[in-house]
């Protein structure tokens, strides 16, 4: 999910285990466990478009890295506060202007990934962020003595295992996918049940950490409203898997009522809700897509629109390196168009599904790649146009528009 998110886990993660003992350390640590996964993003910065396209989510979210990296980061830490170089005002300012450098990357390297390259404005925006926490930590941190830690080596392992261990899991039911048995094997785990950006599941769990940060660490209510929060994100979690089920019996039924044959389908929560569902489902040479919004009247994927493969325009070349990582990203879930402008091929991801509810024009979607055919290899890139934010409207629209449909009527 959202790094935002990943960081608000990690941290109620670092409470649970060490709160008590080392008070808001404890969720200073689990935040870093939680956003380490996603250093991966780096890989922008120095790779071509495919191969970090593959890299991410892989091996520094698998459970093999959940499991070894714990142990390094632990006795790392473990030194630190033994060896007592945290109480130096050196050492504050050097590690607070690392992880802001840290911060500015990786706030950038997350916008060049989702299209368009380095972004001045991300740039400009993530730096007056960290100017913000900089003055904030010169102002309660810097100038401050620093209280002694004492803990165990295993303490702090514990705290990076499952600051690091939950991260990968809650990926996981992203349709993006996690490469959770790297380096063994390249298998996506997707549950698809909850969106990339999920505010119900985030923000309710934020404002409750945000509380526990200003309470001292022998207050009762602190460990209270830490387990509260995750028990509310997990409630929830737990909500959108139900909602999973339920969509997929009314996909299915809708499917079977329209006379469609299919090979296989998938279901997935719109971007930043759980109410707006995705269909898709797989043919001889089509896939037939569709949208359910649980505010619909009807209990049915309407509209289904046939969507052609048009795998063929790749005859040749499924072998070459680009379209190969390419089709195993999408899960051969992917449609073809030729681009009247360049002549190049243009590779449209569908799991990621539209905006607008469409996929008759190559404006539609949201992930897509062009592939350059000048060469025998052919090669491929990240889509400069980037996803379609003018259609938010029609978006938002399609989520409520059964609601307005009967107040209208009434």
């Amino acid at each position: 999910m959202d790094s935002l998110t990943q960081l608000t886990l990690g941290a109620a993660c670092g409470e649970a285990v060490l709160g008590k003992k080392i008070g808001n350390r404890a969720m200073f640590w689990g935040a870093i466990g939680g956003t380490i996964p996603d250093l991966d993003v780096f890989a922008n910065f120095v790779a071509d478009d495919i191969t970090a396209l593959a890299f991410h989510r892989g091996i520094t979210h698998s459970l093999f890295f959940a499991f070894l990296a714990p142990l390094l980061f632990g006795w790392l830490v473990h030194r630190l506060y033994s060896s007592g170089l945290y109480r130096k005002k050196g050492w504050k300012v050097g590690n607070t202007l690392f992880w802001l450098l840290i911060l500015v990357g990786l706030i950038n390297a997350i916008g060049a990934s989702g299209g368009g390259g380095f972004n001045a404005t991300t740039f400009i925006w993530s730096m007056g962020i960290s100017v913000i926490l900089g003055i904030l930590f010169w102002r309660f941190f810097w100038r401050k003595e620093s209280r002694e830690v004492h803990t165990t080596r295993a303490n702090w392992t514990s705290l990076f295992f499952w600051s690091i261990f939950t991260h990968p899991l809650l990926d996981s039911c992203t349709t993006y996918g996690t490469q959770l048995f790297q380096p063994f094997w390249d298998y996506r785990v997707a549950f698809n049940n909850i969106s990339v950006a999920d505010p119900i599941y985030t923000l309710p769990f934020l404002v409750l950490l945000l509380i526990v940060l200003f309470l001292r660490r022998q207050n009762r209510w602190r460990r209270l409203l830490n387990w509260t929060a995750i028990g509310l994100s997990s409630a929830y979690l737990l909500l959108t898997f139900y909602n999973k089920v339920r969509v997929d019996h009314i996909f299915e039924n809708s499917l079977a009522a329209n006379g469609i044959t299919y090979e296989r389908y998938m279901t997935s929560p719109t971007i930043l809700n759980n109410i707006l569902w995705n269909g898709l489902a797989e043919g001889d040479s089509s896939y037939y897509y569709a949208m359910y919004s649980f505010y619909d009247d009807q209990k049915a994927f309407l509209d289904i629109q046939e969507v052609p493969k048009r795998h063929h325009y790749l005859e040749g070349h499924q072998e070459d390196r680009d379209i190969s990582i390419l089709t195993w990203f999408s899960n051969d879930y992917y449609t073809l168009f030729r681009d009247s402008t360049t002549g190049n091929l243009m590779y449209y991801d569908l799991r990621f599904g539209t905006m607008n509810g469409s996929m008759e024009n190559q404006s539609d979607f949201v992930f897509g790649f062009e592939i350059l055919t000048e060469d025998e290899i052919w090669e491929a890139r990240e889509s400069e146009n980037g996803p379609p934010v003018d259609d938010f409207g029609a978006f938002w629209k399609r989520y409520w528009d059964r609601v307005f449909s009967r107040e209208d009527e009434d």
